[in-house]
């Protein structure tokens, strides 16, 4: 059996949206399953994209779509959100349930945990109701073994009605079987050689279904599952109506019959005392049992699932008393590794950027160009994207990586775990935590991932408050003001430890004020009670390094650092033009800085420093090399080369502690980058609620830096 690999773009499966074929013949298969069972890792080994495979339940909001082949058919693969069930209680599972139901997917592979195949098994039955062409994929028979779990794939398959295949994905060869059984099931369109479990409900849901499922059968004409739609005209689900109205021409509800039968039949089951609530508590009763009586003497278990080092692991990572200790403790790890490793390779990166910029000034004389147009692509718009690239790169290289092997590890799920309780006090989603930690390497990132939170309001929270944690793009500034101010610029290990002990502190105050600026929203603006919400702690696993390494890189780094130049670039024309135009024998830089100095100083800062984080609004990356050249009166961004010349620089034009603190508070709380911004508008759809996302830590960043420097006043 031949595999073909080619990859596509990513592409969002939404309500009613259909993948799209790219020839006749292609098959459409849908990739469902529980969230962390797997399910991005086999598409990705089939398709050969490389899909972020997170290790966090709701990881994937969007779906991507790739295609493989065997020697008899060609397929798109659709990874559709990871959900614990199709009853529509989330965006997750309304996208789901709706691809599957009006995707027009020829079979879908419904991915299941072998370490916890009961449980999986709730989406499997739910998948059953609605289709018979399924593939039950039961991944991780790995890590089953290891934990003395055996499974009777024959078993379960005879019970389920449908094909059970095990794999083990992150090894490829173990899908041939995956791809053989889907030729077998694509070949067989009507599902006739299947025989699907149906999971019979309670007495009294049945007669309502076998009362209402003759109408509806009547009114579907075979296009949809009769029995499926009456089950969810009985649950009263409210998300079904568009998609019902586009597959079947009209809402069946408008329908007589059908109205008339389901009235009927909610009758007869309110004089069993049985309401909506109840109706949804007994089908899913019904599920679990139904899971269970497959499961039993199929799956047999030597012990728990979750091996002993895993429970004396989350012991450690998740007791009051520990939990919090340790989280600091790998961040502040993970800080000093980045700051460590990314030393030299800055330099090198900057050494070979720049002196790329003087062969191009060579060019410039050698064609005879203007000095002004040297200066403003040369000078401008080159230099601060060298800059903004050697800044940037290499410590994004290190923390992406670093980041992702924690998440791919397990650890992140845990993370979230223990900060789950003081979310909830400030009446948020726990789900938040896992955005506040993506904002560590990019504010716009954190943004984005907001969508795995299903209540609106908790989402436009996390979207409002992800900018007071510091973005890769402030780490620099934070740290050359961490080391010439407070631990000494000489260097060395110690240096660069109690750097990033210093750092995780302020990190750990910018976390203090994503709480506290939730809470006061969830007080005001945006009043409500926090959902509840599934959170699975999987178990430890290895992580794939090459595949961290590959996809940090390419989905992660690269990513960031290529929006971060497209809006640097016009920022450094900018740059130039107001510190190489004059008026009155000063440049426009400096009358700027004159004319926002009163108001920098109420800050505890400067004109200079004030108008650096003005211009620094499309990267934050350039903010000291601005203040730099603004203090040397250069007309372009300039290296000092190290932090004692840039200290003695800096105290030569009235630095002192407070202002480095000053500067840092104003750093840690200000207003988002340009690339943020836009992404919230996005997300948003809101120029009022990107408008707040700028306000918010602006205004508590400027009370911050006013309390402290009259503080320091006071008492000096």
């Amino acid at each position: 059996m031949g595999l073909t690999n080619s990859s596509v773009g990513l592409k969002t499966i939404g309500a009613g949206l259909t993948a799209q074929k790219q020839a006749p013949g292609d098959k459409v298969v849908a990739l469902a399953g529980n969230p962390n069972v797997g399910k991005s890792t086999v598409f990705n080994a089939l398709t050969g994209l490389n899909q972020h495979t997170g290790n966090w339940p709701g990881k994937t909001v969007a779906s991507a779509q790739g295609r493989c082949a065997t020697r008899q058919n060609a397929y798109i693969l659709v990874d559709i959100p990871g959900t614990y069930s199709l009853m529509a209680h989330s965006a997750e599972e309304e996208v789901a349930r709706n691809f599957i139901c009006f995707g027009g997917a020829d079979a879908v592979v419904v991915v299941c945990d072998a370490t916890c195949l009961a449980r999986n098994l709730n989406l499997v039955l739910q998948t059953l109701e609605i289709t018979p062409n399924v593939v039950v994929c039961v991944n991780l028979m790995d890590e089953a073994a290891r934990k003395g779990i055996r499974l009777d794939l024959d078993l379960l398959s005879a019970r389920l009605g449908v094909p059970v295949v095990g794999a083990a994905a992150r090894r490829k060869k173990t899908l041939a079987g995956l791809l053989g059984t889907l030729d077998r099931v694509c070949g067989d369109p009507g599902g006739r050689g299947c025989a699907p479990l149906a999971v019979r409900y309670p007495q009294a849901v049945e007669n309502a279904v076998a009362r209402l499922q003759p109408a509806v059968e009547k009114r579907c004409g075979g296009r949809l599952s009769s029995r499926w739609l009456s089950l969810k005209l009985l649950e009263g689900d409210p998300t079904l109506g568009g998609e019902l109205r586009a597959r079947l021409g009209r809402d069946p509800l408008q329908d007589p019959e059908v109205s008339a039968a389901l009235v009927k039949a909610r009758a007869e089951l309110a004089a069993q005392g049985i309401d909506g609530d109840r109706f949804k508590d007994l089908v899913v009763a019904a599920l679990v049992k139904a899971a269970d009586g497959v499961c039993q003497g199929a799956v047999l278990t030597k012990g728990h699932p979750y091996t002993a080092l895993d429970r004396r692991l989350d012991r450690l990572l998740t007791s009051r008393l520990t939990g919090y200790p340790v989280m600091l403790l790998l961040l502040a790890g993970i800080f000093w590794l980045t700051i460590t490793g990314a030393n030299y390779p800055s330099q090198l990166l900057a050494q070979g950027l720049f002196w790329v910029q003087d062969r191009l000034t060579e060019l410039f004389l050698y064609l005879h160009a203007p000095a002004w147009l040297h200066g403003a692509l040369v000078l401008g718009v080159y230099r601060v994207l060298a800059w903004v690239v050697s800044v940037m790169l290499p410590p994004m290289a290190i923390f992406f990586p670093l980041f992702t092997l924690l998440e791919d590890a397990g650890y992140l799920p845990r993370v979230a775990y223990n900060l789950d309780r003081p979310f909830k006090r400030c009446c948020a989603c726990g789900k938040q935590a896992l955005c506040m930690c993506m904002g560590f390497g990019c504010n716009a990132a954190g943004v984005i991932g907001s969508r795995i939170i299903d209540s609106p309001r908790e989402r436009l929270l996390a979207i409002l408050t992800n900018n007071f944690v510091p973005c890769n793009g402030r780490f620099p500034t934070l740290i050359a003001l961490l080391t010439m101010f407070f631990v000494g610029a000489a260097g060395g290990a110690f240096s660069s430890l109690l750097s990033a002990l210093l750092l995780t502190g302020v990190i750990v105050l910018g976390v203090a004020m994503t709480f506290v600026m939730t809470r006061l929203l969830s007080k005001t603006l945006l009043r409500g009670v926090p959902s509840s919400f599934t959170l699975e702690l999987p178990p430890y696993r290895r992580p794939q390094i090459g595949r961290v390494l590959v996809r940090s890189v390419f989905d992660r780094t690269l990513f960031v650092l290529g929006r971060a130049a497209a809006v640097a670039a016009p920022a450094g024309l900018v740059i130039w033009l107001m510190a190489n135009v004059t008026v009155g024998g000063a440049s426009v830089l400096n009358h700027c800085a004159a004319f926002l100095d009163p108001l920098a100083r109420l800050l505890g800062l400067d004109g200079v420093i004030l108008l650096a984080f003005l211009l620094g609004f499309p990267a934050n990356e350039i903010v000291i090399p601005i203040v730099i050249m603004a203090y040397m009166a250069q007309g372009s961004l300039v290296d000092l080369g190290d932090l004692a010349q840039m200290k003695a620089l800096f105290a030569a034009n009235g630095w002192t502690w407070a202002t480095a603190v000053s500067t840092m508070l104003f750093s840690l709380m200000h207003w988002p980058c340009s690339t943020t911004l836009l992404t919230i508008k996005k997300e948003t759809g809101s120029w009022k609620w990107t408008a707040l996302a700028a306000a918010l830590p602006t205004a508590a960043g400027t009370l911050a830096c006013i309390a402290f420097t009259a503080a320091v006043r006071l008492i000096g």
